[in-house]
């Protein structure tokens, strides 16, 4: 029997345990293969698709992130492999096999499953790449489907990167083979294990850690996300890491000395394996709490920014369409009359309009470097008739007192301190009021050349600005169209209308809507293929880590079984054990990603709580069906053995 025949016979005896990471690995190759097809796709380089250029950064970040990934899960997966093997390398080892020739046999199976890997998820990328192309063309709205094309660039950049990343993995982790003696080789399955150990001081600095970090992401502004983040992740990680390896441990020493509980049915033998498997599995736990939360956090995020792509364009520009005039009564950008018949003329209903009169006054925004900006002197009555037709909150405000509006709702910044006070003038007229307080969130464009709106009582409004004469005074012209996100080509035939030199005091809201919807579903679409990547990874680190096991596990309930203990009994043990592993770094991590959904939260300005809800159920039950398929691979392998 040559090398080759024998690596491809422990591949086929061993295939329980390699076939998660066969398909985990071929899943990368696939993914990796469909976007480099994108980027290789002649119509993509040539220009020849509309917005492709936005596609193409996102998926060249996403080639790296896959092959980075990859890089880590193989190495992962190779050294538990090989540390699950060595009493059959000791074995081979005592009947004259040198090290030489084991680094050698390992080295043909790992190449074996490289390529098979590479060459499925080729294939499946081919297969799937036209559907691919099709969901991409109805994203960016093409006019005719992305034609199917494989580029060798792609198939060949495919190949050479995943080969060498495997045999490049597979060379480093050989370096393991030849470091154990015979005799170590062949005891390393029947040393004892010792009574798992906890320290009371790390399981506190757990706790501590992610309080901390949980504390600091509820309390995250878009201001201090930037300041916080590095000291959040390095406390939840650490927090994290010592809750598996330590705190877990300390809980389940715990429930041993519950007796009332320890010894109630099969809580014992449950509990009492559990011990030893938490802190076998720590690490592993560990790292897929992380990925888990990884993914809970990415995925939220991207479905928060799809779902929310309406209400915050429209949160952001209030009407459809808007401009501002210089002077009252003037219209040299458009007339209102004419836009309104071109609405008509365009098959549109107009649902309301709005017009808005202020005056202009200097302010300086320390928040930011001391700009110099001017914001829009405008009346309560003006501002609670728009705001009450936009179902905003009215404003009261007492003379000698105003409200600072700030266009956007993202923006968490404070830029007058309540009860301070602004001095500024109006047309030469001085002007000194107390600020009640701030709002977030336009009733007119944004656009508009101004920073935000000063909303003062009429009787002030009309003394300060006496001396203003008509033509210093701005004038906002708003209007809400039914079906507005359908009105493209109106709001370009509006734009045509206006002369080129007036044009930037129009604004539309579709534009900006369409470019924004646009990028979230591209953002979606491709982030959710790299967290699926991200899910069967981690699935199945947990689940060969049940494969490497199994060996001591059969043994153990083969003793089980001759102290009396049923089949049934056995088979809910063991379903208790899997489920604990397979659904406490679930838990773990989407604890972590509430916290993160809440600074998500703060950060936009608005509860995300139901979107990540809907991600967290999704991936649970994604997490429930990969433990059914475990459970049941291994409980047949346990009979069998």
């Amino acid at each position: 029997m040559t090398f080759r025949h024998l690596a491809q016979s422990n591949v086929r005896g061993n295939w329980r345990r390699y076939i998660a990471f066969f398909l985990s690995s071929t899943f990368s190759v696939m993914i990796f293969f469909i976007y480099a097809a994108f980027l290789f796709h002649p119509d993509v380089i040539n220009g020849n698709i509309r917005a492709a250029d936005k596609v193409r950064f996102g998926m060249v970040l996403c080639e790296y992130l896959i092959v980075i990934f990859s890089f880590f899960f193989v190495l992962y997966s190779m050294s538990a492999f090989l540390k699950s093997r060595k009493k059959e390398f000791g074995l081979l080892s005592l009947f004259g096999m040198t090290n030489r020739q084991i680094s050698k046999l390992v080295l043909y199976e790992n190449t074996l499953i490289a390529v098979l890997a590479i060459a499925v998820g080729i294939g499946f990328g081919a297969l799937f790449s036209k559907l691919f192309f099709l969901a991409l063309a109805e994203l960016l709205e093409v006019e005719s489907p992305i034609r199917f094309y494989l580029a060798p660039k792609a198939i060949w950049l495919t190949v050479g990167g995943f080969l060498a990343l495997f045999e490049l993995i597979t060379l480093f982790t050989l370096r393991q083979v030849g470091r154990s003696q015979i005799v170590e080789l062949l005891k390393a399955a029947k040393k004892p294990k010792s009574v798992p150990a906890y320290s009371v001081w790390l399981t506190v600095l757990a706790a501590v850690c992610l309080t901390a970090g949980y504390y600091m992401a509820y309390q995250a502004k878009l201001y201090t996300i930037l300041i916080y983040m590095v000291p959040i992740l390095a406390t939840v990680v650490l927090g994290t890491y010592f809750l598996f390896t330590q705190a877990s441990v300390a809980i389940l020493r715990r429930l041993q000395k519950a007796t009332g509980l320890y010894y109630r049915s099969t809580h014992l033998v449950t509990i009492a394996q559990l011990v030893f498997k938490m802190k076998d599995n720590a690490r592993t736990l560990f790292m897929v709490s992380i990925l888990s939360a990884v993914i809970l956090t990415a995925s939220g995020t991207f479905y928060v920014m799809y779902q929310d792509t309406t209400n915050r364009i429209t949160g952001n520009f209030p009407q459809t369409f808007g401009f501002t005039e210089q002077g009252e009564g003037v219209h040299n950008v458009i007339h209102p009359d004419k836009l309104k018949s071109m609405v008509a003329d365009g098959g549109f209903e107009l649902l309301y309009e709005v017009q808005l009169t202020g005056v202009p006054v200097p302010i300086t925004l320390k928040q930011m470097n001391n700009t110099k900006a001017d914001a829009l002197l405008v009346t309560e009555s003006d501002y609670n008739r728009i705001a009450s037709q936009l179902g905003r909150k009215t404003i009261q405000a007492e003379p000698g007192h105003a409200t600072y509006l700030f266009p956007y709702k993202e923006v968490a910044v404070e830029f007058f301190e309540k009860g301070s006070t602004l001095v500024t003038d109006a047309g030469g007229t001085p002007v000194a009021v107390q600020i009640d307080g701030q709002v977030n969130g336009g009733v007119i464009g944004p656009n508009i050349g101004y920073t935000g709106m000063l909303i003062v009582d009429d009787g002030d409004y009309a003394a300060w600005t006496k001396g203003v004469s008509s033509a210093n005074k701005i004038v906002y012209y708003g209007f809400e169209l039914r079906n507005w996100e359908k009105s493209l080509a109106l709001s370009q035939s509006i734009e045509n209308a206006i002369p080129q030199q007036e044009r930037k005091r129009f604004e539309n809201r579709v534009e900006s809507y369409l470019d924004y919807k646009q990028f979230n579903s591209l953002t979606l679409f491709i982030g959710m293929l790299v967290s699926v990547l991200f899910f069967v990874a981690s699935g199945s680190m947990l689940y060969f880590k049940l494969f490497t096991e199994i060996q001591d596990d059969q043994a153990q309930f083969k003793a089980l079984s001759r102290i009396g203990m049923s089949d049934a009994e056995i088979r809910t043990i063991t379903g208790k054990q899997i489920g604990l592993i397979f659904f406490i770094p679930v838990a773990v991590g989407a604890l972590h990603a509430a916290f993160a959904y809440k600074a998500l939260g703060n950060i936009l300005g608005t509860p995300v709580w139901h979107y990540g809800i809907v991600i967290v159920c999704v991936y649970a039950a994604m997490q429930f069906g990969y433990f059914l398929l475990a459970r049941n691979a291994y409980m047949k392998q346990l009979r069998q053995g």
